[in-house]
């Protein structure tokens, strides 16, 4: 009977040498094949810094890290291989992730250390436009199943920090991640096309997205969706959006819920993006128990999402209507309840349907939002045509079955709840509390029928 020791495999039996400037891709690469070749179990960084291209992971490994344990990633790149996967959604030549596996299972990475991706290198890179292929992320998996990353620290990834694509039973636990506020595309957690992913008790401070759930743009030729997401227990520091879903959404976004978390200078909240071309639905998502601060935009649903290819064309912002195609993106079911904004600056919420797709069924329930002092206008979204507002409450535009109920804005300019071009909209129990300006009502509503206020 093998020993529980049997099956852990100390890189430094492979030659792995702590001394932060022996390259040791090699080492650790030899320790997960014979883990590998021998069934599996767990391959052990001990303490010290580790330098290393990139570690591609083998089924049925769990790469483990001391506390004290810093894998400590080369600015070499030649030391991460040319690999097809997704990068912002479509598929093609990237290089290898800092950490990267493809067609596995049972995959892990935990323990206590610090992966570091050393990530001003390939910043510069990027800057510059000096990069043959996209940067690598910091840990990335392809089409594997039953995925587990806890504990760890992860620090200046090159790009986006996590990145499961194609994915099944992911759980991601208790991990830290800090890249530089200014850093480029250093997104946090960025599930893509998955399946049963579940992200709880992590901490994120990025220069992107905090979270981003994602399926592929009109580019991607395998239109998978990603869907039953729970997202719990997290706080998230700075960033562009707490919780972003888009605006690659072409394989569909549903099932979704978050709950418990604080968003703080996260510049918007909870941020729904896409626009006509993309395709695809956001659907059944609930968001509840959230404290943030110091947002933007707490509530965003954006179907004029201007960036990316294209998205400069007649054809992604003309207010007029389109036919409704397989290119048309749709946002419903959507509820937010038991939610506080603190120091808001641009507006309470920015909801704005398409034309000819009216954002759906989204009700806000016992939310309250309180516009900063000394607010400086902000975009609440990135659109064309839309200029920067101030303290503002929510602005709605296409938008059918919306409901307010328990939902009180302070300090805003203008009414609270102004609609346009809107359909069953309701309103109870709603607040408009120490307004800037005096309105004759809370609420103005145009081109709107159907509208119930209690």
């Amino acid at each position: 009977m093998e020993t529980l020791a049997s099956s852990t495999y100390d890189i430094r039996q492979f030659g792995a040498v702590n001394d932060g400037r022996t390259i040791n891709t090699a080492a650790i690469s030899e320790a997960i094949k014979r883990c590998a070749e021998k069934g599996g179990g767990t391959v052990y960084v001990p303490a010290g810094r580790f330098l290393t291209g990139a570690v591609i992971l083998k089924s049925n490994v769990n790469l483990y890290l001391e506390a004290g344990a810093v894998l400590s990633f080369s600015t070499d790149v030649n030391e991460y291989p040319v690999v097809h996967s997704r990068w912002e959604g479509v598929k093609r030549e990237v290089y290898a992730s800092c950490i990267y596996a493809e067609d596995s299972e049972n995959i892990s990475v935990t323990g206590h250390g610090i992966l570091d991706g050393n990530g001003q290198f390939w910043w510069d890179l990027f800057r510059n436009k000096q990069n043959q292929y996209p940067r690598p992320k910091l840990v990335s998996f392809d089409t594997c199943k039953h995925v587990l990353i806890s504990g760890v620290k992860m620090v200046n990834s090159p790009s986006w920090t996590v990145n499961p694509i194609l994915c099944e039973d992911v759980t991601i636990h208790n991990i830290a991640i800090e890249n530089p506020a200014d850093s480029p595309n250093t997104d946090g957690i960025d599930p893509e096309s998955c399946r049963n992913v579940r992200i709880s008790d992590c901490h994120i401070d990025v220069g992107d997205d905090c979270i981003a759930i994602k399926s592929g743009t009109e580019d991607t030729a395998r239109r998978v969706p990603c869907e039953n997401i729970t997202i719990t227990n997290c706080t998230m520091i700075h960033g562009h959006g707490g919780v972003v879903l888009g605006s690659e959404m072409s394989g569909d976004i549903r099932n979704v819920t978050v709950s418990n978390c604080v968003f703080e200078g996260t510049d918007r909240g909870i941020r729904l993006k896409s626009r006509r071309g993309r395709g695809g639905v956001i659907e059944d998502i609930r968001v509840n128990n959230i404290v943030m601060k110091g947002v933007i935009c707490p509530f965003i649903a954006n179907l004029y999402y201007f960036c990316g290819p294209r998205g400069k064309d007649k054809y992604v912002y003309d207010k007029n209507p389109y036919p409704v195609t397989e290119e048309t993106p749709a946002f419903r079911r959507i509820h937010f309840s038991n939610i506080t904004a603190r120091e808001v600056s641009a507006a309470a919420g920015f909801l704005y349907g398409l034309a000819e797709m009216y954002v759906e069924d989204i009700t806000f329930d016992h939310i309250s939002v309180a516009m900063a002092e000394d607010a400086e206008p902000g975009m609440p979204a990135m659109m064309a045509e839309l200029e920067p507002m101030k303290q503002r409450g929510f602005f709605c535009c296409n938008v059918t079955d919306i409901s307010f109920n328990r939902v009180t804005v302070s300090n805003h300019e203008g009414p609270a709840f102004y609609i346009e071009n809107g359909k069953d909209i309701e309103l109870a129990g709603c607040r408009s509390k120490q307004p800037r300006t005096v309105e004759e009502s809370i609420a103005v509503f145009k081109n709107v029928t159907s509208v119930h206020q209690i």
